[in-house]
């Protein structure tokens, strides 16, 4: 799809906007839904500028900070996770790189979280790392300890991700993205939407990821938190969450589409819709600096739309 076909796009009625990109989504994923959780593993004390962020140190937020997290600690989680039936366990990091002793210390997380057994729906862990700007070497190291899928989030499209952040590039991302492609490891990336960016833009990111084959998207919701540079942020209006979902789905038909962080500012009614149209995968659990969800009632919510729940993960 070009950008014009997807700007003409945007002049059907919504909901026959909505029609298309469910029948997009039956066609192409069925009802399989992938679901992941995720543990800030190293919080708050970064020094990148992101206007979004509260564990920015250029921004004024009452974040908790703390080093990279034990390996007792992830395993914890990564077995109440797996308990509780979600597929994916992901180590997030604040920071624009994680050091090289870092790495060794995830590494030895991951292989301790891989030996994790399940009795229920999942029998094992499936690691995914989200550790901001690495090289292939370090990439490579984190491929052979066990990790499946490496996360890096575009956040908006190149030419407004500018406005956002100006201490790395949308460039830096697409080259930790294709390193870790290159060791074997499948992709995430998305962005966030309702930080004054237009539809335009939005569809802008929705090209990229289609561009570079990324088939694991989420799609955040900016949750305003006091002291960053967004916190005054006009909401999104439901027709304009649910238009952002429907032009993903069409630009994206094979990805996975993913409730990220902000979820929580939806309504049910909403969230229903959004997984009509086109989510078909989510961040369950806490999220990093906000509130996330309770599991059973998300996975009530998602069998509720018709929905495989117990499927096989997505690659």
């Amino acid at each position: 799809m070009t950008k014009q076909q997807a700007l003409e796009m945007l002049k059907l009625p919504p909901q026959e906007l909505y029609e298309l990109a469910h029948k997009i989504t039956l066609e192409n994923t069925g009802n399989r839904f992938d679901s992941c959780s995720i543990i800030n593993a190293k919080s708050g004390n970064c020094p990148e500028n992101c206007k979004w962020c509260a564990q920015s140190i250029h921004n004024t937020t009452k974040v908790d900070t703390y080093p990279l997290i034990s390996k007792k600690e992830a395993v914890k989680w990564a077995t109440l996770n797996m308990e509780q039936g979600i597929q994916r366990f992901s180590l997030v990091t604040s920071g624009k790189r994680v050091s090289k002793k870092e790495v060794a210390q995830i590494c030895d997380i991951v292989q301790a979280v891989t030996q994790i057994k399940g009795a229920g729906t999942v029998k094992k862990v499936i690691p995914c790392v989200s550790l901001g700007l690495i090289d292939k070497e370090d990439l490579q190291q984190l491929f052979d300890a066990g990790v499946t899928r490496y996360h890096c989030n575009l956040e908006s499209s190149p030419a407004y991700f500018k406005k956002l952040c100006t201490t790395h590039t949308t460039q830096d991302k697409i080259a930790t993205l294709l390193a870790a492609r290159e060791v074997g490891m499948s992709l995430c990336s998305g962005g966030i939407i309702g930080m004054g960016e237009t539809m335009e833009d939005r569809i802008d990111l929705a090209l990229f990821l289609q561009q570079h084959n990324i088939l694991s998207i989420p799609v955040n919701v900016l949750h305003p938190i006091k002291g960053t540079p967004l916190q005054d942020c006009r909401p999104l209006t439901e027709e304009e969450y649910l238009t952002t979902v429907a032009m993903f789905r069409i630009i994206n038909p094979k990805a996975f589409l993913r409730f990220s962080g902000g979820r929580a500012l939806l309504g049910k009614e909403t969230q229903l819709k959004a997984l009509y149209i086109g989510i078909n995968a989510a961040i369950m659990g806490d999220m990093l600096t906000t509130i996330g969800s309770a599991v059973k009632e998300d996975i009530r919510l998602f069998t509720n739309a018709g929905y495989d729940f117990d499927a096989q993960p997505c690659e």
